[in-house]
């Protein structure tokens, strides 16, 4: 009985605490993340509090681009590929997670599984854990990477998700075209 009982444990907590697993069939009809040696060309993205430069980044279907992002602001940011329905989405996970006290106004704490009590553990591992692979933090004066595989013609933008920022302007377009 103690066995099972640890191995539903161990299940458990390996399912709560595996990006991996929970992300497996995730994917992104614009692309695809890429290691950055497979890049084309470098683009720098400058975040500042509630802005990004440049505000627009044109892209050819097929290219693979290194995204840099210097966050030059005084707060933590986010950089998030995908449509203004994706951002919506994850607005709300990033919310969860600044009401649960995981995001804070400068760094992300790392999660606590025994405080998790009536969140939705589907939505949250996933979200909790920032570990989609179109999307990176960036904390104030750090700089970070993000290199993606741009499949096919298409609009996107490039948003900050946090509470707020993408309202207050932290948004740009980012157009693939053929």
């Amino acid at each position: 009985m103690f066995l099972r009982k640890s191995v539903a444990q161990i299940v458990c907590l390996l399912a709560l605490s595996s990006p991996a697993w929970a992300d497996a069939g995730q994917t992104y009809d614009f692309g695809q993340p890429a290691p950055a040696a497979r890049a084309t060309r470098s683009v720098e993205v400058v975040m500042g509090d509630m802005s990004f430069t440049p505000q627009t980044i044109d892209i050819k279907a097929g290219e693979t681009v290194r995204f840099v992002l210097v966050n030059k602001g005084q707060l933590l940011h986010e950089f998030n590929l995908g449509d203004a329905a994706m951002h919506a989405r994850h607005q709300q996970e990033m919310l969860q997670m600044q009401q649960s006290g995981m995001l804070t106004p400068t760094a992300m704490k790392a999660m606590d599984h025994g405080n998790m009590a009536g969140m939705d553990h589907g939505k949250m591992d996933h979200g909790m854990k920032h570990d989609d692979p179109n999307s990176v933090l960036v904390e104030p004066g750090k700089t970070a990477e993000l290199t993606w595989t741009f499949s096919k013609a298409t609009n996107l933008e490039f948003a900050c998700n946090i509470p707020g920022h993408y309202q207050a302007g932290m948004v740009g377009k980012l157009t693939v075209s053929q």
